[in-house]
């Protein structure tokens, strides 16, 4: 059973753009896109002109994202084949970024968690990066048992994908991995772990 209220739990306060921001940063994944198109209202030409746009179709092909996203006219629009080159791309912008630089994401919480650690990993205060989540509820699961961590985790408890123990997805979660923790629920008692349950769909 999950534990509410667990304050390391991220918040998702939904895209807000900063209308003074020098530059906007736009990584999305997904269903992301959406998160960014419903704002079409809010992007005047100056925002528009101070944008770019990083988006992978991950999980979201067929459904023209990308020809919405493009649609909106910002400065820059590129797309990703994989997450890993879209934070690649997103890790050489932020190096060469500017004071007065925003970052936004929108997408899963896998996704959003890395693209933050990349953010925090070149000085941004997790407090300024403005999030939205969009998309499937799966997690990024990070054994504490082996350190390896298990993408679009949908069920809990779930077999680690590196060293095979069953684990209890739990709602703590760590800034610093992007991810939320699993631990050894039958550890006293192996094979005594109950039945899988779909939470994270």
């Amino acid at each position: 059973m999950l534990v509410a209220g667990i304050k390391s739990r991220p918040v998702y306060k939904g895209l807000n753009i900063e209308p003074h921001a020098k530059r906007h940063i736009f990584a999305l994944e997904g269903e992301g896109a959406t998160a960014l198109v419903d704002q079409k209202p809010a992007l005047d030409e100056t925002i528009r002109s101070r944008s770019e746009v990083l988006y992978v179709a991950r999980g979201s092909k067929g459904q023209c994202h990308d020809t919405a996203l493009l649609s909106l006219g910002t400065d820059v629009f590129w797309t990703a084949p994989t997450i890993a080159t879209l934070l690649f791309r997103l890790k050489g912008l932020l190096a060469t970024a500017h004071m007065g630089a925003r970052l936004y994401i929108a997408g899963t919480e896998g996704f959003i968690g890395q693209a933050m650690m990349v953010g925090l990993e070149h000085g941004m205060d997790h407090a300024s990066i403005i999030t939205e989540h969009r998309g499937s509820l799966a997690r990024r699961v990070q054994c504490v048992h082996c350190k390896g961590i298990t993408d679009d985790v949908t069920a809990s408890p779930f077999t680690c994908s590196h060293c095979a123990l069953t684990l209890l997805v739990r709602d703590h979660y760590s800034r610093r991995l992007g991810a939320f923790q699993g631990v050894n629920i039958d550890a006293e008692e192996p094979g005594s772990a109950p039945d899988p349950e779909e939470l994270f769909l």
